[in-house]
C-alpha cells in the first residue's frame, strides 16, 4: 500500500527542502505549487483562480470571477462557494494523487485531507525566528525588514487557510504525528529522521 508523507511548515524554516530531500532520497514525488497546475488541468479552470485563492482567507474576489453573485446571495456568501469549490478540487487532485503513489504533499491541508490515509505520516516543521529570517535574507537577497514582513503575512494566511479548512490549529502538536525545529535538528538530520521513521 502507498505510504504518504504530508509537511506543514512556517516560511523559512526549510520544510520544503526537507520534502524535496525526502523524495529525492525515497524515490517518491514531492507536491507543492504543481497542485495548483494540477488541479487547474483537471477542473479546466483558469490557474490563477487557484493562485488567488492559495493560502487566503475565504474572501476573495474570485466570486466576481466566477460570476455566483444573486439576489439571494451576499458578496461575502458568493466569494465563501468559489474558495470552497476551489478547495475541493484541489483535494480530489491530492486524494487522486495518494491513491495512485506513495507521495510527499507540502502544505494545502494535505493532513487533513488524507486523514483517513491508513499510512500518513503528518509533520509540522517549525524554527526559531531568527534562523528564519536568516533563511529568507539569504535565500532572495531582501532586507531583514522585509523577511519579517514575509513571515508575518506568511503565518497569518498559512493559519487562517488551516484553521478554517481543518477545524484545527495550525501548528500545534495535536494536530500532527511528529513537529520538529530545524533550528535544533537541521533540515539534513530531520530529513534523515524521517526517512528512518518511513522505513
Amino acid at each position: 500500500m502507498n505510504y504518504i508523507i504530508t509537511i506543514g511548515r512556517q516560511l523559512g524554516s526549510g520544510g520544503k527542502q526537507v520534502g524535496e530531500q525526502l523524495a529525492q532520497r525515497l524515490g517518491i514525488p514531492c507536491y507543492d505549487k504543481e497542485l495548483i497546475n494540477l488541479a487547474s488541468r483537471e477542473s479546466g479552470l483558469n490557474q490563477r483562480f487557484f493562485e488567488k485563492a492559495d493560502e487566503k482567507s475565504r474572501f476573495s474576489i474570485c466570486g466576481h470571477l466566477f460570476g455566483l453573485h444573486s439576489g439571494y446571495m451576499t458578496e461575502n456568501t458568493g466569494n465563501y462557494l468559489c474558495n470552497e469549490a476551489l478547495f475541493k478540487i484541489q483535494s480530489d487532485v491530492i486524494r487522486k494523487l495518494a491513491a495512485e503513489s506513495s507521495s510527499i504533499f507540502v502544505g494545502r491541508c494535505a493532513d487533513y485531507i488524507l486523514r483517513e490515509h491508513p499510512r500518513c505520516l503528518k509533520i509540522f516543521i517549525c524554527a526559531d525566528l531568527h534562523d528564519r529570517l536568516a533563511r529568507l535574507v539569504r535565500m532572495h537577497n531582501i532586507p531583514e525588514k522585509e523577511a519579517r514582513l514575509l513571515i508575518e503575512q506568511s503565518d497569518k494566511k498559512r493559519a487562517g487557510y488551516y484553521n478554517y479548512y481543518t477545524n484545527k490549529t495550525w501548528g500545534m502538536a495535536t494536530s500532527y504525528d511528529l513537529c520538529m525545529n530545524s533550528s535544533v535538528f537541521g533540515t539534513e538530520e530531520i530529513v534523515r529522521m524521517v526517512e528512518l521513521i518511513v522505513k
